[in-house]
């Protein structure tokens, strides 16, 4: 009994440890790195792509914002979403079910989480000249 319960434990290990490299392997396409506090804050409501679409998402209403939308993130400045994550959404008269992370995140922290929310939108950010 204990060298089948091993030989499923390792075979188990086995698989993990296999699976874990493919998906490592398939995501090192040319997605953009999202930043240690991004995974931390962002992901539990906006999910690991940023569509809004985080495990804490189906709880929520109204639903986080898809930062992939690439029309209305676009129409946003770097201040305002600064602010929204330094302060919470309420600071830009927005939903107040996000609440700021500035007493958790420092400036360069939150300067990081911005630059790649950037890089999520869909058309591109383009920054006006």
């Amino acid at each position: 009994m204990v060298r089948k319960t091993t030989v499923h434990a390792l075979a188990l290990t086995a698989l993990i440890v296999s699976s874990t490299g493919a998906w490592a392997a398939g995501s090192a396409n040319n997605a953009p790195k999202a930043p240690e506090k991004f995974m931390t804050f962002c992901v539990p409501c906006h999910g690991p792509a940023g569509k809004g679409d985080g495990p804490a998402a189906a709880a929520l209403n109204p639903k986080p914002r898809d930062l992939t939308d690439g029309k209305y993130m676009n129409g946003r400045s770097d201040a305002q979403l600064t602010n929204v994550i330094k302060n919470g959404s309420a600071a830009e008269k927005l939903s107040p079910m996000m609440t700021g992370y500035g007493s958790m995140l420092n400036d360069k922290e939150i300067k990081d989480v911005v630059a790649f929310i950037r890089l999520l939108a869909v058309p591109k950010y383009q920054p006006k000249k």
